[in-house]
């Protein structure tokens, strides 16, 4: 038995659907855990930069308690 290849009586795309089989179980689990409220792909921080208001807007919007 080859150290390379832990089942070698399986063909290499029965190995792949065996671990895509467990990753989409794992994934099951962590759902059924967490929820899935993420989305699948994320955006990197410098990808979609924040358009944030201006400073005017947070001063219009002040609280009173914060004045």
């Amino acid at each position: 038995m080859s150290s390379e290849n832990p089942t070698p009586d399986l063909p290499s795309s029965d190995e792949q659907a065996v671990k895509d089989d467990a990753a989409w179980r794992r994934k099951r689990r962590l759902d059924a855990v967490f929820g899935d409220d993420l989305p699948e792909i994320v955006t990197d921080p410098g990808e979609n930069p924040h358009a944030g208001r201006p400073r005017s807007w947070y001063e219009d919007n002040t609280p009173p308690h914060h004045g």
